[in-house]
Order: C-alpha cells, then structure tokens, then sequence
C-alpha cells in the first residue's frame, strides 16, 4: 500500500514509473492506474500464506528489458528472489539501485516458530541491502539499529497519511447500526492482516479487559489473513468485516472510536496514523510511529514497549472514559494532519535524483547533472 502512494505521486510528479511484481489471479494484467506501469513477474504463493506471493528471479527479462528501455534508477522494495535479481540485473548494466527496508522479516521469526533462522533472515537482509546504494527506512529508530546490525548506508524514508482519505467527517451513522452498536457505545476497530505478527493474543486480552470493563464495547476488524478462520470461531462476538479497498476502509475507521494497536514488529505502522487521521483515540506501544506522533495522554496512550499489561490497561482507561476518548480523538488528528504524503515524497524524489545525478556523473564525468 506504501509504494502504490509512491508509484502514483513520483508518476503524478512527472516520472515514468514501472512497478514489476509478481502475477496474482485477482489483480489486472494491466495496472489501471494512470500514473504508473504494472509488470505482472512469474511468482509462487507463501507457504502458510497464500494470500501473498513471491517473485521469482527474473535477471535475464530484466536485462533484456532495461538494455532495451534503460531506467535512471531502479529501486527495490522487497528482499525476496525477485528482488535479489533485480539489484543484480541492474548492477550488470550500470544502472544505480536503491532499496527500502519496511518489513521485519528477522522478528517475524519467533511468531512462526522458526527462531533458529532469525539470524540466517538478518545475514540475508543485511546482503541484499547493502548490495544497494542506500536503504530507506520508515524512522530514524529503526536507522541507528540497522546501522549497530551492519547495514551501510541507512536513510529516511518517512510515511505519510492521506488526511483526506482518512478524515473524521467519514463517520457512518448507517455502519455503526450494521455493528449493533449505539451512538455512544465505544468501537473498537483493528486493520491489517491477520497474521500471528500482529499480536492477536495481546489485542484479543485488551478485547476481553475492556468488555467486562465496559459491556457496551464493540469490536471491528477489517482484513484477510491466514488467522481469521480460527480468530472467527474463537470470537463470535466479534464483527469481521472483511477486506475493504484503500477508499472504503477509510469510512470503517471514521465510524469506530478506539484503535488498540497490539504489534510489536512494525517498521512504522501505518494503521495507528490512520487511525489517528480519522479521530480515533489510540493506544499502542512506545515506537515506531507512536514514538513519532503519539504524545502519551495528549493525543493517545502510549505503553511502554514490551509491557502488554500497560497496554491493556491503556485500552480498558479508553473504553472507560469518555472525556478522555473526546480530548483524544480530537488530538490526534491535529497530531498527524502535517504528515501529508506529498512532503514525504517530495523527499524521497530528491534522494533518488541526487543518487542517480551522482551515478550519471561518475559514469561520465564530464555529464552536467539535470
């Protein structure tokens, strides 16, 4: 979702812009997206995830492409194989690559009981990363640790929020009476895939704390994911809505109150600015995004990372206190409404054109930089 806002602002901007990635059944052949180009690329779905797939390597099509229709750069979002033969194709031709760093692969580990391969994940991670000029990131946090871990040259790529996408005016009186749930009754709303690395144990025990704290509770989720049959079964109560496109999704958080925000392996963590954006009073772990916008008690609460009670006990203090959950909703907002996507953009477009106006020169040095 990151780079569909990238592709489209850097092609709305003026660039001409490919995004190769593996073919799926329930996507278009072509993108139908005017600002940028899809390149379906032969894939394999994620064992224990098929809702995912995995690009094959694909260094000779690309060389044959790029030798034919030469890009300024080429930039690498994902680690897998096909990104891999990516750096490699372009290196092959000279043309300068960049990657981003926005999953935390190595910590995922734990969630599926492959521990063992944590390390074997960061040495790869760390390989391909650094066969690249720079590695964008999403926070300055997750800068200085990469670099402790080995990675060279680390830079900032922030995330923004669509403050019009996701805006309180959204609310949907219609939405809240489909969830049984009155005008003051808190809602609470999670977003994502439903993943073990989103900590559902940890936000389905906040869940519990704040019904029997407060019975008039409701609880939303929106997404798809390899969990949700078993979440489903195991919570009745609970109102899966299923997955909603970028536009829909943003009326599902206007209409909720409250976001628990339970993961602890995010790069950023879009969810909790876009909760923040539509109103909502949040909660959620000291890093990442909270670390950047959230001001503990303020504009949300803020637990310290890795103590699950304080976060519990945050979200029970949110479905207790309705002055609060008001001061709160209204913060937030304000929080975030300077974090628009068109600035982050705009300094992700200068990185990319400086790298390739230093790669053109060192290639012909007597070249004048555009």
């Amino acid at each position: 979702m990151t780079f569909g806002v990238i592709a489209s602002e850097l092609g709305r901007r003026g660039h001409s812009v490919a995004v190769y990635r593996p073919w799926r059944r329930d996507l278009p052949e072509k993108s139908a997206i005017p600002d940028y180009v899809e390149v379906p690329m032969p894939g394999l779905p994620i064992p224990g995830y098929p809702l995912l797939r995995m690009g094959l390597p694909a260094g000779a099509s690309l060389r044959r492409a790029w030798s034919a229709d030469r890009p300024d750069l080429v930039h690498v979002a994902t680690e897998g194989p096909l990104g891999l033969s990516a750096i490699k194709a372009a290196s092959a031709l000279g043309i300068p690559v960049t990657s981003s760093f926005h999953t935390n692969f190595h910590a995922y580990a734990r969630h599926y009981r492959i521990s063992l391969l944590r390390d074997v994940a960061l040495g790869w991670l760390r390989y391909v990363h650094n066969l690249t000029l720079r590695t964008f990131v999403p926070t300055a946090d997750l800068c200085g640790e990469l670099s402790i871990m080995g990675f060279r040259n680390v830079a900032v790529l922030s995330r923004g929020v669509d403050t019009r996408q996701f805006r309180p005016e959204r609310r949907s009186p219609s939405l809240r009476r489909k969830w049984n749930a009155g005008p003051d009754d808190p809602v609470v709303i999670h977003v994502g895939r439903m993943a073990a690395e989103k900590n559902y144990p940890l936000l389905f025990r906040a869940y519990d704390a704040m019904r029997r704290a407060n019975p008039a509770c409701r609880f939303v989720l929106a997404g798809e994911g390899p969990l949700k049959r078993a979440l489903m079964k195991a919570h009745p109560d609970c109102v899966f809505a299923g997955f909603f496109s970028r536009d829909e999704i943003g009326r599902y958080y206007a209409s909720a109150d409250i976001y628990v925000h339970a993961s602890q392996t995010e790069t950023f963590g879009n969810v909790l600015t876009e909760a923040m954006a539509s109103g909502l009073a949040v909660a959620g772990f000291d890093y990442a995004a909270a670390r950047i916008f959230l001001r503990d008690g303020e504009c949300g609460l803020a637990a310290p990372y890795g103590d699950p009670q304080a976060l519990v006990a945050a979200a029970v203090r949110l479905a207790t206190d309705p002055a609060l959950r008001g001061v709160l909703r209204t913060e937030a907002r304000a929080a975030v409404e300077a974090q628009s996507w068109e600035k982050v953009i705009a300094r992700f477009e200068a990185d990319l054109e400086e790298i390739a106006g230093v790669a053109r020169m060192r290639a012909d040095p007597a070249a004048v930089p555009a």
